[in-house]
């Protein structure tokens, strides 16, 4: 018998029980909190065809490919927010603006190998289309900070902007290849493969702002330290942008909760302004990811501005389990067991019980004695048995 009958493919793993329960009872806190915002519900197929995610929104090495019976390339949705643009763009043409939908789906991403990262993540999201402005940003990062909010009060929300970076990038004469590499180390704020690369490259006013980026974190001190950097319009329009979100934040009273972060990068090339991550106590990676896409929408036919998140669900789960927020389940209340020839009356005495909201279960046993042992074994308090003369109750 082949080995991998019992394995699951690298990146994914089976959920049992308790872990099942606690994830339902995420998406549900989750759902109930977009619902009560205004946001509508979508769900979009697992497989998309390739084009959806191609030009650079996602690097083709990091999505699960296959194709269909014409040879056209799919994949396994690595991504929510693309094919939410496609959805609006396809179903919701018409509709009045802005459009607030939300979603809770599996993504599928490979990570090459990188130890402790899941290649099949629940992602749960909430996507504002149609309004532009910093006003819409402020609620959205708002609502990524309430959603985190209902697993724990320990989290931290950074914000950041992408035109500062690409600002102070578009000021170096090196080529894309180049500037891919820069912003990568930035992302993964890989200080060393950072100063290696820049000191590869002639000094420049530009230069010293990039090597600087990753450690312009922290309170409004870090806005006054980068308009020494601000040569080009763009970054200065960046920090005021991102001055002015702060202050609305604080206002929220997320003032002790949120932090600056002029290296904030994201992976996906879509993002056009506003940058936010959103990060639990003993959680070393962003459990929430979002930001400003205004150009996103244009790919598939009518332009619109937006602005969204992502939340991983698997992060929370896990801090629900290991704050012990879900208990395995919880054993029958009742154990059923019929008479041969009762076996109808037996199930609809189920049909009963579980109406009136008890845990039931069948017996599917040949004897008595068998389910008694049985309810015994499975801490089930009650055994009915039916008979040709009503029901009678055993108490275990």
């Amino acid at each position: 018998m082949k080995k991998t009958m019992y394995l699951t493919p690298e990146g994914t793993r089976d959920l049992l029980f308790e872990e099942c329960l606690a994830r339902r009872e995420a998406e549900g806190r989750l759902s109930e909190l977009f619902t009560l915002r205004g946001f509508s519900e979508v769900m979009t197929p697992g497989i998309e065809f390739f084009d959806v995610f191609g030009g650079g929104i996602i690097p083709a090495g990091n999505m699960y490919k296959l194709t269909d019976n014409k040879g056209r390339l799919l994949v396994m949705r690595p991504d929510t927010t693309a094919p939410v643009a496609r959805l609006t763009a396809a179903r919701l043409r018409q509709a009045e603006l802005p459009v607030r939908l939300f979603y809770i789906q599996d993504v599928f991403r490979l990570n090459h190998g990188l130890s402790g990262h899941s290649d099949q993540i629940c992602q749960a999201g909430a996507e504002l289309i149609g309004a532009p402005g910093e006003k819409a940003d402020l609620e959205v990062i708002g609502l990524a900070a309430d959603a985190l909010g209902r697993f724990t009060e320990d989290f931290r929300i950074e914000i950041g902007h992408i035109g500062f970076f690409r600002s102070l990038i578009g000021e170096l004469d090196v080529d894309g290849d180049v500037k891919e590499d820069i912003r990568g180390h930035i992302e993964l704020k890989n200080y060393a493969a950072l100063s290696e690369a820049l000191d590869a490259l002639p000094p420049s006013p530009g230069l010293d702002a990039i090597r600087r980026l990753p450690r312009l974190f922290g309170g409004e001190e870090v806005l006054r330290e980068a308009e020494g950097y601000c040569r080009a319009p763009e970054t200065k329009a960046a920090l005021e942008s991102l001055s002015r979100l702060y202050r609305q934040l604080t206002a929220l009273g997320l003032g002790d909760r949120v932090m600056i972060d002029l290296g904030l990068l994201h992976r996906h090339e879509y993002y056009t302004g506003t940058l936010f991550c959103g990060y639990m106590e003993g959680s070393g990676e962003a459990v929430v990811s979002g930001g400003r896409y205004d150009n996103l929408h244009s790919r598939f036919g009518e332009g619109r501005p937006a602005t969204g998140f992502g939340i991983n669900v698997d992060a929370l789960t896990g801090r629900m389990l290991g704050n012990g927020e879900a208990g395995p389940p919880m054993p029958p209340d009742v154990l059923v067991h019929a008479e041969v020839g009762q076996e109808a009356a037996g199930l609809l005495k189920v049909k009963e019980l579980t109406e009136e909201g008890l845990i039931c279960e069948f017996s599917v046993f040949d004897g008595l004695k068998e389910a008694l042992d049985y309810a015994g074994k499975k801490n089930i308090g009650n055994v009915f048995l039916a008979t040709g003369d009503g029901i009678e109750v055993y108490e275990i």
